[in-house]
């Protein structure tokens, strides 16, 4: 049996970031990661699959560089059990592991809910194994009728590159929301991406539930709630993920109440010498410490970084989940961190909102000009940010970045509308229609209203 000081499982974002962090913060240590794929997809890439990229194999993690360049060892394997006490993992392979500190880093699979004909042949989810994405490609080619299940993220990512790919074939969505997007975006956002999406002729299902799958063998049309039927002889489920917790259960770790590993700030679950990070580990919001089920890549390694440099002592603490979002359809981008005006309103939080809007550009004329609508989201009392929203040009995937670090650091709206900018007339707006403080200074303009200097 071959010991380590430290054992990963799980070769996804959480489990490699996770390994890597381990290297950096203990040099000394000896680290083993163990996964059951060969190839491991990009999460965030999976929808591009089906167009931009066009294969599976061109949206890998490059796991073997990144771990041989960190000096830890890594196998392909499946852990059957844990030895808690004893502190050994059991593979499939027959292999019996030592650990002193274990990370756990299983991640989720997609939920297909138990809809009547959903076990239909051409019924897929988007699961994180290549082979299986092949198969789904391989399906499309054949197409002529797809319905996407689900109008997040994914959904919207997925029927925008099946038009890419295929400009012939009949796209929906079906959406149980009034809106696409609505989880994480203001009724105004979700507007435009919804026109986006129909000016690339894909049909919007919106406020529709799915009743059941039709056909034979294979799907050949859906039916809803409201007694419409559509053709589908082709459908896509993107309606999210629920934690791979069997590992964790079958060993005795307690598990939260959204269905994930219990973990403290520092990533340690109810067995001090076993952490998780990622998709599997339980989730608290940033914003009232209560249960969240946000499952994102940028969470889990988030997670993972605190995870890894905790196994020995404490140096990091996790605050909570923020959620901070971005998609790209049709050149334009949608990004959206932290509370949207309606879920603030949700929790109780009175509040203003401020807006402002204008090109990412000094000039309109200068090369790469866009118009960039930003919205940002305050606490009246306290004026601290709670939430932002960007829409339009491409620099507003960096942008929205700059906004989750506003509400980390719990910022004020005078905070932001004075902080300094670094601006360019090829780079961004003009210092003096810069979005982000126009947006704080349309708050605060709405917070003293009434009063006077």
């Amino acid at each position: 049996m071959k010991n380590y000081d430290v054992v990963v499982i799980g070769g996804s974002a959480a489990g490699v970031t996770a390994a890597v962090t381990v290297r950096r913060q203990c040099p000394e240590k000896t680290i083993l990661l163990i996964r059951k794929e060969k190839h491991v997809p990009i999460p965030c890439g999976i929808p591009y699959v089906f167009g931009t990229v066009g294969d599976p194999q061109k949206n890998l993690i490059p796991v073997d560089n990144m771990l041989q360049n960190s000096k830890v060892d890594s196998i392909v394997g499946e852990v059957l059990d844990i030895q808690r006490e004893a502190k050994v993992i059991d593979t499939a392979e027959g292999e019996k592991i030592g650990y002193d500190k274990l990370i756990i880093a299983t991640g989720s699979i997609p939920l297909i809910p138990p809809l009547p004909g959903a076990d239909k042949g051409n019924v897929f989810a988007i699961k994180k194994d290549v082979a299986y994405l092949q198969g789904i490609l391989d399906k499309l080619g054949e197409a002529k009728d797809l319905c996407i299940v689900g109008c997040g993220f994914i959904g919207v990512e997925i029927a925008e590159e099946c038009r890419k790919k295929r400009q012939d074939i009949n796209i929906s969505i079906v959406e149980m929301q009034r809106h696409c997007l609505q989880l994480v975006y203001d009724v105004e956002f979700c507007e435009l991406a919804e026109k986006v999406l129909k000016e690339q002729n894909i049909n919007l299902m919106l406020d529709e539930k799915v009743k059941s799958l039709e056909g034979k063998d294979k799907v050949e049309s859906i039916k809803l709630e409201s007694g419409q039927e559509i053709k589908a002889n082709m459908v896509i489920m993107g309606i999210g993920a629920f934690a791979n917790i069997e590992l964790a259960k079958k060993i005795g770790l307690e598990i939260g109440p959204m269905k994930g590993i219990q973990v403290n700030r520092y990533m340690q679950t109810s067995d001090k010498n076993i952490f998780a990070c990622g998709d599997c580990a339980e989730k608290i919001s940033f914003f009232d410490g209560k249960p969240s089920g946000l499952k994102l890549a940028s969470i889990a390694t988030m997670e993972a970084r605190i995870a890894g440099a905790n196994l020995f002592s404490i140096r990091r603490v996790n605050m909570g989940v923020i959620g901070v979002y971005s998609t790209a359809l049709q050149n334009n981008a949608f990004a959206s961190a932290g509370l949207t005006e309606s879920q603030a309103l949700e929790k109780g939080y009175n509040i203003i909102a401020g807006t402002a809007e204008a090109i990412n550009r000094h000039l309109g004329s200068m090369p790469g000009g866009a118009n960039l609508k930003v919205k940002l989201v305050f606490e009246a009392g306290s004026r601290i940010i709670l939430g932002g929203q960007v829409s339009g040009a491409l620099s507003g995937g960096e942008l929205i970045n700059t906004i989750s670090a506003f509400i980390n650091q719990r910022m004020t709206a005078d905070d932001i509308a004075t902080f300094q900018t670094g601006t360019h007339p090829a780079l961004t707006a003009s210092p003096i229609a810069y979005q982000l403080v126009n947006a704080a200074e349309n708050a605060v303009q709405q917070m003293i209203s009434g009063h006077t200097c």
